[in-house]
């Protein structure tokens, strides 16, 4: 297992759409181990591929439902199916790190997709854990959270998205924990 690169704000990959996924093998497996270490190094709730490079429509999420409970799951050529309701919440990625806004998302979402292994996944969920599963589908169409935001809010960030474009990282990024403790 390795700790990816994260890509940041700027990076053409981000932009790009992500081919769907033909071949469900060892490959596949190995970054999905990948992404969930990178995920959980960087301290993530959710990663999708194009986030390390790759352009391949998988996403990996990590949510805590309560104190006891999480909601872990790969999903693999995901669908939304319906969504109803919307609330509007803060969201931050770690692909933009330093800049967290307001952003308008259905409640509720079905949404289908396969496993790692090609099983069939069918989702019905609500709250973060939908906010999560759909930022991380919009990143797989080369959409940012950002990209939800007024022209004018996006005018506001301007100087701050430039500046992660040059590589600026801002002064509380927080660089990944990787395994035995060293950043």
């Amino acid at each position: 297992m390795a700790v990816l690169t994260i890509r940041l704000y700027g990076d053409p990959v981000l932009r790009s759409k992500a081919a769907e996924v033909q071949e469900f093998d060892d490959e596949l497996r190995a970054l999905v181990r990948d992404m969930r270490e990178t995920m959980t190094a960087y301290r993530g709730v959710g990663l999708a591929a194009n986030q390390v490079g790759v352009l391949r429509r998988v996403l990996v999420v990590d949510v805590a439902l309560d104190d006891d409970h999480r909601a872990q799951h790969t999903l693999v050529n995901p669908v939304v199916k319906d969504r109803s309701g919307s609330e509007i919440s803060e969201e931050g990625c770690l692909s933009i790190p330093g800049i967290y806004e307001d952003v308008s998302r259905a409640l509720h979402v079905d949404v289908s997709a396969r496993d790692e292994s090609g099983q069939p996944v069918e989702l019905n969920i609500d709250g973060f854990l939908a906010r999560a599963i759909q930022h991380e589908i919009d990143h797989l169409d080369g959409v940012l959270f950002i990209d939800r935001l007024s022209p004018l809010k996006r005018q506001f960030l301007k100087r701050s998205l430039e500046a992660l474009a040059r590589g600026e990282l801002p002064d509380d990024y927080q660089p990944p924990v990787l395994p035995g403790g060293a950043s």
